[in-house]
């Protein structure tokens, strides 16, 4: 045969030459989670994750860029009687996520702090936005409305000197309200990574766990996507980069490789890819019930997320991974 593709991998010096894909610590976002008390406390619905006080979530980011992770976005638990249908504590200059930005440049200038925007963790009905209720009964995602309150969040959050500020809320026009409101109040230079393609999933149950965030009544499919379709990824693509974004975000990952690499052929945008709780959750029950090998499956679905188009992922195992390259 004059066609033999295993000579290229005949050893491990040859595979490593010919390797198309690598994973490195420089390529992970590390999502924390944040609350009001002065104690860590671990969360039930995520083996291995911590709800951390704002000094543990120093010393926790700390390590993690100790070990090569550039970037880490904030998650805030919130108390319930800071929560109401206004969402007002998500502007609040002196509340959690503020002081947990100010506290991280403090201790690490150089780490980019990345903070989630959406009204969710504040809002007394647990939507993304702000909601009414109609005549019939049904709940109305207000859209504008909530663009308004976004805005405000944004723009608090740069204030406290986050480096990136990345919506979640899945309102419709509100990379480019967030833009001119960023720039109007004087930070230009905060970037916007937007999640672009977010999904209606059930990968996110062990999420809403940890922030006790889930939706009071109803449920998020009317500013979501369906998991259905693709084509609309392109198109929310599309706009967001129009409006301003600076990079865009698949979420969930590993279910949605092929919209990774559908954005990947639309738009030259960075791209990034969200390993969701649930993906997380579901490899770490499998391997304590010693069915997969957690090392080896962890970095194959990593790399498979980047294969597929991601530039770089946000992952409740980016710490552990950074770990395990250098310890080789």
């Amino acid at each position: 045969m004059l066609q033999r593709p295993r000579r290229n991998r005949k050893s491990a010096a040859i595979r490593n030459l010919v390797r198309e894909t690598s994973l490195d610590a420089g390529d992970f976002i590390y999502p924390l989670f944040v609350h009001e008390s002065d104690e860590d406390v671990a969360i039930e619905s995520m083996p291995g994750c911590t709800r951390w006080s704002v000094e543990g979530l120093v010393k926790e980011a700390g390590e993690a860029y100790a070990l090569g992770v550039p970037a880490v976005v904030i998650f805030p638990a919130v108390a319930d009687a800071l929560k109401t249908s206004q969402a007002d504590e998500s502007y609040n200059a002196n509340g959690l996520v503020p002081r947990a930005i100010k506290a991280l440049k403090s201790a690490y200038p150089e780490l980019c702090v990345i903070t989630d925007v959406a009204l969710d963790p504040y809002n007394s009905d647990g939507h993304d936005g702000l909601v009414k209720q109609r005549e019939d009964g049904e709940l109305e995602i207000l859209n504008d409305e909530t663009v308004e309150v976004l805005c405000k969040q944004a723009v608090s959050h740069a204030v406290a000197g986050a480096d990136i500020v990345s919506p979640s809320d899945m309102m419709d026009g509100r990379v480019e309200a967030l833009r001119c409101a960023l720039d109007a109040a004087g930070f230009p230079d905060v970037s916007i990574l937007s999640y672009t393609a977010k999904y209606a999933s059930a990968y996110y149950g062990p999420f809403r766990g940890a922030l006790d965030s889930a939706p009071k009544a109803g449920d998020k499919k009317t500013y979501q996507m369906d998991y259905a379709n693709s084509r609309e990824a392109v198109r929310e693509a599309l706009l967001d980069e129009a409006e301003g974004a600076d990079m865009i975000m698949v979420k969930p990952a590993g279910a949605y490789l092929d919209i990774i690499a559908q954005l990947r052929e639309a738009t030259t945008l960075p791209i990034s890819a969200y390993q969701v709780s649930g993906e997380y959750l579901m490899i770490k029950a499998a391997a304590a019930g010693g069915w997969v090998d957690e090392k080896a499956v962890v970095l194959e679905s990593l790399t498979g997320i980047k294969r597929a188009g991601a530039d770089f992922i946000l992952s409740y195992f980016a710490k552990d991974v950074a770990r395990w390259q250098k310890e080789g």
